[in-house]
């Protein structure tokens, strides 16, 4: 077999070429390619011919599997299952970079992916359109290769492509995570630290959900985080929104003059829309009135574990916090009032 080279610019991939290195790997051919930590070596997933001859090349014992390479976040939920919320604080951290992440599989096994910070391997990927297994390029045991000449020196003659993208950027391999489960294990350390891995998974995040967030949510980000403080959990951050909120509009006049008159002051707040994100990364989302509640569930209905309405959370009662949007300042001071009781309560049940 002769191994074919094509050099592609890693900052600016050539999308005929990366058609042409997507087809022999859709086809069955193994194809090595740049990430930002080593070259890796890619299969076509559903293709068991390509998967044999994988481990066949790196000499690879088939009981270790490999790990698969994505191309977006969202498409970790397509090979895994039972996603805790700090799982995807992880992510929205790290991905794309130099993490590998093993989770519990839909089919009960373990599910090892990364998603890497290479534009030329995202394109690839992308490209390929099915699921892509990536080892490094090299004969298990060796060094990884971190340019196209380390690879050709062991695999000329056994693979069919090598994508030449230049010397990697880091050359040290990924750290790997096992998140299915707490406490996370740190499988292999590489370019990520363990320590900031760790400390995220014993985190926490609460989410406020009210209509526009601009003033009962705001009231109570800002109440608990005080609150919080108080009791010295500062492994605990909050934050707001809202299922109808304008992006960027700052919290209303009445909001601000009663925050600061309890010794809170905001320099800027900017309304954020509820959304997928923020809610699948929550730990304890706590909703205004039971619509905001719906909304969250129909984003995310893995949610609805973690889903409680503020005064059900703190108080067993199903009633709703009433909007005090375009009332009087008597009304906000009642609203404001309410919620600071029921956050006090809600920051006692928090760990």
């Amino acid at each position: 077999m002769k191994t074919q080279v094509i050099k592609i610019d890693p900052l600016n991939p050539d999308p005929d070429k990366i058609k042409d290195a997507a087809l022999v790997l859709v086809s069955g051919g193994l194809v090595a390619f740049p990430t930002e930590t080593v070259y890796g070596l890619g299969a076509n997933m559903q293709d068991e011919k390509a998967l044999l001859r994988l481990y066949e090349v790196k000499k690879r014992p088939k009981d270790r599997p490999f790990s698969i390479h994505i191309a977006a976040k969202e498409e970790i939920e397509s090979f895994a299952a039972d996603i805790a919320p700090f799982v995807w604080r992880i992510v929205d951290r790290f991905l794309p970079g130099p993490l590998t992440l093993v989770l519990k599989g839909k089919d009960g096994q373990k599910v090892g992916l990364r998603m890497p910070n290479n534009r030329l391997a995202l394109s690839l990927i992308l490209e390929a359109k099915v699921p892509v297994v990536v080892p490094s390029a090299n004969i298990s045991g060796n060094p990884p290769p971190k340019n196209a000449e380390d690879v050709l020196k062991e695999l000329d003659g056994k693979i069919e492509l090598v994508v030449d993208g230049g010397p990697v950027e880091l050359g040290i391999a990924s750290t790997v995570a096992d998140v299915s489960s707490m406490p996370i294990d740190i499988l292999r350390q590489g370019a990520i630290n363990k320590e900031v891995l760790e400390k995220i998974s014993k985190s926490k995040e609460v989410l406020f959900v009210c209509t526009g967030n601009s003033c009962r949510s705001v009231m109570a980000k800002y109440l608990l985080e005080k609150e919080l403080g108080f009791l010295n959990k500062n492994n605990v951050s909050v934050l707001s929104c809202g299922v109808s909120a304008i992006e960027g509009m700052s919290a209303t006049p009445f909001t601000l003059n009663l925050l600061r008159a309890d010794g809170i002051e905001i320099k800027k707040h900017q309304a954020v829309r509820l959304s997928r994100q923020l809610v699948r990364r929550a730990d304890i989302i706590l909703t205004m009135e039971k619509l905001h509640k719906e909304e969250v569930l129909r984003l995310y209905h893995e949610a609805k574990e973690r889903v409680y309405g503020l005064r059900e959370f703190a108080d067993n009662l199903m009633t709703d916090m009433q909007d005090p949007i375009g009332k009087s300042e008597e009304e906000y001071k009642e609203c404001f009032q309410q919620i600071k009781g029921l956050v006090k309560k809600a920051a006692q049940k928090i760990s």
